[in-house]
């Protein structure tokens, strides 16, 4: 699995889960949305961290530099 994000889009990837997540247990968010929202907050965490996005591959994107 080769790394095919770049630093930008994982920071980007991580303050979004980090807000969802503060959203989600503030309570702001309930029901579907919450559910919803939780899982996409789940994906964006794992994916920041691993600095591999599947969705890419197919679409053929790379934000990652050190190619």
């Amino acid at each position: 699995m080769k790394k095919n994000m770049g630093a930008i889009d994982r920071g980007i990837r991580l303050v979004v889960a980090i807000v969802l997540t503060v959203l989600l247990a503030t309570r702001v968010l309930s029901g579907v949305a919450a559910i919803v929202l939780g899982i996409i907050a789940v994906l964006l965490l794992v994916t920041s961290l691993t600095g591999f996005c599947l969705l890419y591959v197919p679409l053929k994107i790379s934000t990652n530099k050190q190619e």
